[in-house]
């Protein structure tokens, strides 16, 4: 069911974590906001959209080119309430967002399980594309289903968005929890996905959207080696290291984290695993500095603190695998951090009840709360755990340092943080790469076949 809505990148000053903390200084850095003290005083609230009932908002992506000023928020269903699918939203005025367009699995009161979870969008072939993680439980329909893919290449008319692909996995049933969008080395665009199976399935984006089936645009499998038989990934990250020319998976899953070379994906090779942690049986989200020395590490459970890792040792050839991590970070250790951005040396986190936080990172054995804005501050959940609310998912576009945060009850905001005006890695001498794809660049090699 669809329903549509009427209605040059700046430099990063080196000073930006000094103003940030001088700003902080009179207070505590974990300091508890109140009701009348939301945020530190150099966040800013640019923006809000309240999208609907509590528990109903998932996760977000932003595109990062200025003159497509769109948002994509996955919608899901916790409890009784909430729609499952994907909203789109404008933020030409970032002060005024608007809801352009609603994209709804059809029989929603036939579907079971959550429905709308990971978000990404894509440039393939010249044209613009979202793609949306889906799950449903059993007792309903589409439990194969684990994304639909939708073109956006007429955006802001939401007459123009178009259905063009769904992906799905009758082998593989319960949907794709996590996905992230990469565009390889060998020029392809290639979407990674979480399914019930031992290993990360990936997909050739630019097959699925000329109308190939699953099984002709099968990309590659990336093993977890600890899975045994059951999901092997909860969430990832793909990035490009250009001193070794390698295409680089990170993977929070069954027994830890691990980190593969998959520039040839009909044969990843294993290159770091982190297993054996304390506190920690199952990764969750994982993702390195530019240059991928460091790494942060969530892990999914009440009181469970981000963790920061040197990777150095195992690249190094020294040792096969970590165990111990470097330093850690939770906003309040009552509560749970979860998913976040990096753009070296800050780490942008949408925090559940304790919303967006961000952090220096300048020395990793020492992170330092540099920022934060609590989107929700109303009671704990009883659905699933009591920190299961608030702050889900968060984005930021490197051309102008817009951070954007999905609430799962309160629904979209923006904010600015003063100092920071957008982020380049090269200007604090790391390679230019982030969870960001750069669909316009050239093919950094030629490709195999």
């Amino acid at each position: 069911m669809l329903k549509a809505h009427t209605g040059a990148a700046a430099t990063l000053a080196a000073g930006a974590i000094l103003a940030a903390a001088a700003v902080l200084a009179p207070r505590a850095l974990h300091a508890q906001a109140t009701p009348l003290q939301r945020g530190s005083d150099n966040i800013q609230v640019l923006g809000h959209l309240p999208l609907g009932p509590a528990l109903s908002v998932s996760d977000i992506d932003i595109e990062q080119d200025l003159a497509r000023p769109y948002v994509y928020v996955g919608r899901m269903q916790y409890g009784d309430a909430g729609p499952r699918g994907l909203d789109i939203i404008s933020i030409e005025d970032p002060e005024h967002p608007e809801l352009l367009y609603e994209w709804r699995i059809e029989d929603q009161d036939l579907h079971t399980g959550t429905g709308g979870m990971d978000v990404k969008h894509f440039k393939v072939n010249g044209r613009h594309y979202v793609v949306q993680s889906l799950q449903f439980g059993g007792g309903g329909p589409d439990r194969d289903l684990g994304a639909v893919v939708l073109d956006v290449e007429g955006l802001p008319d939401p007459s123009s968005v178009r259905e063009v692909a769904r992906i799905r996995e009758p082998q593989l049933p319960g949907g794709f929890h996590n996905i992230f969008v990469y565009k390889h080395s060998d020029g392809r665009v290639l979407l990674f996905a979480t399914v019930s199976g031992p290993y990360a399935i990936v997909y050739d984006l630019g097959k699925i959207v000329e109308g190939a089936s699953p099984e002709e645009a099968l990309a590659g499998r990336v093993p977890n080696p600890q899975s045994g038989g059951s999901r092997g990934y909860h969430d990832f990250y793909v990035g490009y290291h250009p001193d070794t020319d390698e295409d680089r998976f990170y993977g929070g899953g069954a027994g830890g984290y691990y980190v593969y070379d998959v520039t040839n994906l009909d044969a990843p090779e294993l290159r770091v695993t982190l297993t054996g942690i304390s506190g920690i049986s199952n990764g969750h989200t994982f993702t390195p500095s530019p240059d991928g020395r460091y790494v942060i590490a969530e892990s999914e459970y009440e009181f469970a603190p981000l963790r920061i890792f040197d990777l150095q040792p195992a690249l190094d050839g020294r040792v096969q695998t970590i165990r111990r991590p470097i330093s850690g970070w939770t906003a309040d250790y009552r509560n749970l951090v979860h998913n976040h951005e990096v753009r070296w040396p800050f780490l942008f986190v949408s925090g559940y009840l304790d919303g967006l936080q961000v952090v220096s990172l300048q020395d990793p054995a020492n992170p330092v709360t540099i920022g934060y804005y609590d989107t929700y501050i109303g009671p704990r959940s009883t659905t699933r755990t009591p920190v299961f609310n608030g702050a889900f998912g968060i984005d930021v576009r490197n051309a102008d340092g817009l951070i954007v945060i999905s609430d799962m009850s309160t629904g979209f905001w923006a904010f600015r943080m003063d100092g920071f005006q957008g982020w380049n890695g090269e200007q604090w001498g790391m390679p230019d790469i982030s969870s960001a794809q750069k669909w316009d660049e050239p093919t950094r090699r030629p490709r195999s076949d």
